[in-house]
């Protein structure tokens, strides 16, 4: 019996007129929810063909706009203004996220002068805050343009951002007021927490709040008795143990439960089994799941049908006749990663784990493997975050390649690890000019993050190590460069994050785990055991 065939699509174009009704959004909610992603809260309906032409018509006589939102017939109530809450943003928060003041919903925001001033000094450059204040800069311009005065206030769905129902007000007077406790005068943190308390004073019946990603500002803030609040929208998680992982244990009862109406066949030297029970509801496409009783079994998940799910057995890498590049997998975990490395339908791989669990040897090996061996990409190209990320990488002497070395220290530490375990141990040449070596540095091509932008890579294997060091932002630019045959693993450790203002709950790498999962042509591990050495492992417990 032939396994059925995968959807190549997350999901499915449904016409306009067969689309339900969205339920309406509940009016009031707390700040601390203000700034959900909007994505996440409702589905649009695609426009009727004939809005759609009158919306095209409408665009084409008034021009190109910054951001273009297609709006549904359910869309929520302007407040009154009294029923708002307004948030002053932080400097930080617009470096943050260039789109963050079409993110707070029904609720008002306000910028300082001096935020003006701040953002003014930061747009000159290459790097990604850079380019974030000039796209802030060009909303701005969109939205008070054919403004005359800017006192009222400017309408933030000027530019068809229509589930933002607030209004943007900027400082046009002098605000001052006096602090309960005296700071330095100048201190630009300073002047925005007394711009703080003067909208507080002046607006006692509103819930006047500032935002930032700076903890320090925040604490100021709550020692004044102003309310303060970090930015919330680009959290993918609030709490990183509820991360997908990527595999599942199975209960010691699922036989009982799910060992009836088994089907079986065989495909490929592959079984698939086709069971039936409570549990496969909650079930990923590509997820792992195992159950280690007295029938064991260790498979992935491939396809999920309501109360049915079809698991395919899974190869044993653990075995020395399975080794990639003369590596096995020593763990549970690292065999299901490398059953997805190795997989070819598997386009994007993440591996999660803490420092000494495998990631970047098993992810190169399997490359070396792809690239040398069975020739499917022709090259493995290696790029990671230099931190303060975005930066220039210096006027270091030599190519982008030798610039970037400096941080690739771990790729030549898992070089010499796999040429020295392939039976080279002995050998008295110097491995790093050893032949085998010269023609896998070859094959091995080590790129700067800064000039990705652009670019598309065909049929090749590209490494991205020390992902959680990268924003949401820099995750699609990189994700989006892969072209026809092209494979791309993330690699990191979410507990490591040296980026200012990232945490764990919106880092880059947790939030393609969080978006790619269920995806067919995905998968994702959290390597659990550290593999290095009993040293390394007793220091990641003890220390």
């Amino acid at each position: 019996m032939p396994l059925p065939k995968l959807p190549s699509r997350m999901g499915t174009v449904v016409n306009a007129t067969e689309t339900p009704a969205a339920k309406p959004a509940p009016e009031n909610k707390p700040a601390a929810q203000a700034a959900q992603p909007a994505a996440r809260r409702t589905q649009k309906a695609p426009a009727a063909p004939a809005t759609a032409k009158r919306v095209a018509d409408k665009q084409s006589a008034t021009g190109p706009k910054l951001a273009v939102v297609s709006s549904n017939g359910n869309r929520k109530k302007r407040l009154p203004e009294n029923q708002r809450k307004l948030f002053v943003l932080d400097t930080n928060v617009l470096l943050h996220d260039s789109n963050c003041i079409f993110k707070f919903e029904e609720h008002d925001i306000f910028l300082p002068m001096l935020v003006l001033e701040e953002l003014d000094h930061q747009k000159k450059g290459m790097s990604e805050v850079a380019r974030n204040a000039r796209q802030v800069s060009r909303y701005l311009d969109g939205l008070v343009s054919e403004q005359g005065k800017l006192d009222k206030g400017v309408l933030l769905d000027k530019l068809g951002n229509v589930d933002a129902l607030g209004t943007l007000h900027f400082q046009t007077t002098a605000l001052s007021s006096e602090l309960p406790i005296s700071l330095p005068i100048g201190k630009a943190d300073n002047v925005i927490l007394s711009v703080v308390h003067a909208l507080q004073t002046r607006h006692p019946k509103r819930e006047v709040t500032l935002v930032s990603k700076d903890i320090n500002m925040r604490l100021k803030a709550l020692s004044l008795g102003l309310r303060a609040e970090d930015y919330y929208n680009d959290r993918v998680i609030d709490d990183s143990d509820l991360l997908y992982e990527g595999v599942m244990p199975l209960p010691d009862n699922f036989w009982t439960k799910h060992g009836k109406d088994v089907e079986s066949w065989q495909q490929g030297g592959v079984t698939y089994y086709r069971i039936k029970g409570p549990l496969c509801s909650q079930f990923m496409v590509n997820e792992f799941v195992y159950f280690e009783g007295e029938l064991p079994l260790y498979a992935q998940v491939k396809e999920v049908n309501g109360k049915s799910a079809v698991l395919a057995t899974i190869r044993d890498y653990s075995h020395g006749k399975n080794n990639v590049w003369g590596v096995t997998a020593r763990n549970r975990e690292q065999n299901f990663a490398l059953n997805l490395l190795m997989n070819p339908e598997c386009d994007f791989v993440s591996l999660l784990g803490q420092a000494g669990t495998g990631k970047t040897l098993l992810a190169l090996a399997a490359g070396l493997t792809q690239t040398l061996e069975t020739k499917r990409y022709t090259e493995i190209i290696i790029t990671r975050a230099t931190v303060p990320v975005g930066d220039d990488i210096g006027f270091l002497p030599g190519t982008e390649e030798e610039k970037m070395l400096p941080w690739m220290g771990a790729l030549e530490d898992n070089l010499e690890v796999l040429h020295l375990g392939s039976g080279n141990a002995d050998n008295n040449l110097d491995w790093s000019k050893n032949p085998t070596m010269e023609l896998i540095r070859s094959r091995i091509k080590v790129k700067s993050m800064n000039f990705m932008r652009g670019r598309t890579f065909l049929n090749k294997f590209l490494i991205i190590d020390e992902a959680q060091n990268l924003t949401p932002k820099q995750m699609k630019t990189l994700v989006t460069r892969a072209g026809p045959g092209t494979k791309i693993i993330c690699l990191g450790n979410i507990a490591q994050i040296d980026t200012p203002y990232l945490t764990e709950g919106s880092s880059g790498l947790t939030y393609v785990v969080d978006r790619f999962k269920g995806w067919p042509h995905s998968g994702h591990i959290t390597l659990q055991r550290g593999e290095r050495s009993r040293l390394a492992d007793y220091a990641s417990e003890a220390l």
